[in-house]
């Protein structure tokens, strides 16, 4: 992804009724790996007490044989994540754990509340103190109230109350919960291994573990698993309207994935084929930026006709603690995560397709290395329109002035990349591309949000001690 220095976004699984649920949970958070890099957490239940292990860095990083020994239970729920600005600390990483008057639970979110001040406030005002700064906790609090009598009773009316984008997975002694927003922004998918029930945020999680898809949870829809079964309730009743992220599809969602009823990879070739009809261009190669550009430059080539071939290869091994000590060294930073293959595309006319374009330094210097490598011609083009307002539902773009197109025009954008032609996706373009175009959130291409939403500045102050969600780094 151009100038997305990291391509990390929350990712949540629970499995119910697995003798090895601790492990299932570490397989099914591997499949979601890309969806979170900074932390990982798996709790359990044994039937009695809940037993967690969390830490900073990739997942098999965190765990390992010692510490999953230590995870007996037959439930579980796992979490891959990455933060928003400012919260990235290890007191944030999830599963958050509490005990309470009712038992001890524990949670797992993906996505943004875009009413957190306020419920922060309001709970802090009646004694609450709070121990991380993600707004998953406030929901553990709400859920605490002591005028609810039951965990299902508290969870219907702390989602009645929460506002923005969010897929939750909970654990308790004895269940596992999983909830879905209204307008459905963030996916959440159910399935079954052999006996086990099993939450996941995408279906790639599923077939790694083997386990059979049921369905998609539906938008509003809270899932309860117990020894009595499987059985769901909308405390808000069934809603008709949806706010599919369609970033999920640009970016961030596995290609293997089915999100939002769709697979993944054959949307992004389709986002791929139709850029090809709205912006063709006479060439000899078609390249993508790796990973997330692969799918739209082979739409893109079968369209056009225009040969794919692989001109950068990327470093899948960076890790997360690679240092950058001086000004010399981070400058070798576009080398070290893409290398461009000289003998491929020296004295070529390239095609480079990649999903997205934020800042716009990136690109830049990303174009400058294939110009060094001998490309005769560059020609850019995203497989998305141009990102111009922020996101406030679980993407952490840079605030409005940060992102290119809100500032500069298309032709600005070209000269600014050192591209030869620059073509972006329009909206109706990309929107054709899925089934349901109706039921899709373009928020950071159109600026038509589908909630209220805080100002600008409210959202960034609120991140800084609340945000929990993805992230969308363009250096």
């Amino acid at each position: 992804m151009t100038d997305h220095d990291k391509k990390e976004h929350c990712g949540v699984f629970g499995i119910y009724g697995h003798r090895e649920a601790a492990k299932i949970t570490y397989l099914g958070l591997y499949a979601l790996q890309h969806r979170g890099e900074e932390s990982a957490g798996i709790a359990v239940s044994d039937g009695k007490q809940i037993h967690l292990h969390k830490g900073m860095g990739l997942v098999g990083e965190v765990f390992n044989e010692e510490n999953m020994e230590r995870l007996p239970g037959r439930i579980a729920i796992g979490h891959t994540r990455y933060s928003t600005t400012g919260s990235s600390l290890p007191k944030n990483a999830q599963p958050l754990v509490v005990n309470y008057s009712r038992g001890t639970m524990a949670l797992a979110h993906n996505g943004n509340l875009v009413n957190v001040s306020r419920l922060h406030d309001e709970l802090e005002a009646y004694g609450s103190i709070f121990q991380t700064t993600t707004d998953s906790e406030i929901v553990l609090h709400m859920m605490a109230r002591p005028q609810c009598t039951s965990r299902e009773q508290a969870l219907s009316e702390t989602v009645k109350l929460l506002e923005g984008a969010y897929s939750f997975v909970f654990l308790t002694e004895n269940q596992l919960m999983g909830v879905r927003d209204p307008l459905g922004f963030r996916p959440l998918c159910l399935g079954k291994l052999n006996k086990a029930y099993v939450l996941a945020s995408e279906t790639c999680a599923l077939d790694l573990i083997h386990a059979k898809f049921i369905r998609e949870v539906e938008p509003g829809e809270i899932i309860i698993i117990d020894e009595k079964g499987i059985r769901s309730i909308f405390p808000m009743g069934k809603s008709i309207r949806r706010a599919y992220c369609i970033f999920e599809h640009v970016y961030f969602s596995r290609p293997d994935s089915r999100v939002f009823g769709e697979n993944v990879q054959v949307v992004r070739e389709k986002l791929g084929r139709r850029l090809a009809i709205e912006h063709p261009a006479q060439a000899d190669l078609v390249i993508p930026i790796p990973d997330s550009g692969n799918a739209a430059a082979l739409g893109y080539s079968h369209q056009s006709e225009i040969p794919f071939a692989h001109g950068l290869i990327r470093n899948h091994y960076i890790g997360r603690t690679f240092i950058q000590p001086s000004q010399e060294i981070r400058d070798l930073n576009v080398k070290v995560k893409f290398n461009p293959l000289k003998d491929v595309i020296k004295g070529k006319r390239l095609v480079v397709v990649d999903d997205s374009i934020v800042r716009g330094t990136t690109c830049r210097n990303r174009v400058r290395s294939l110009r060094e490598a001998g490309a005769k011609e560059i020609h850019m083009r995203i497989s998305c329109p141009p990102i111009r307002h922020p996101c406030f539902y679980g993407i952490d773009f840079p605030t409005r002035r940060e992102l290119i197109a809100q500032t500069h025009t298309i032709e600005e954008i070209r000269k600014f990349v050192e591209v030869d032609t620059l073509g972006y996706l329009s909206l109706e373009g990309m929107l054709s591309c899925v089934a349901a175009s109706q039921e899709y959130c373009t928020a950071c291409y159109s600026g038509e949000y589908r909630t209220k939403v805080p100002s600008e500045g409210d959202k960034y102050s609120l991140e800084r001690t609340h945000g929990e969600g993805g992230v969308a780094e363009k250096a």
